[in-house]
């Protein structure tokens, strides 16, 4: 048995709710395609101004996950 190999991929997760729920949609969207992920760390945050309000939060995140063998 080897030792693991590990790649990480960036996303960038929105939502008009939290930063929270823009990186559970960043991973959950990436869930779908990609197996075996094991961290994530948060590269950028950053949004939109609506009306003097928070519209949207925008979360950058590198995603790291095992590669199979």
């Amino acid at each position: 048995m080897s030792d693991p190999v590990y790649k990480k991929i960036e996303l960038t997760g929105s939502s008009s709710k939290s930063v929270d729920d823009a990186i559970q949609t960043a991973i959950g969207k990436a869930a779908e395609t990609v197996r075996h992920m094991r961290w994530f760390e948060v590269v950028e945050i950053r949004g939109t101004v609506d009306d003097d309000k928070v519209g949207q939060w925008q979360v950058t995140l590198k995603v790291g996950f095992k590669l199979e063998d």
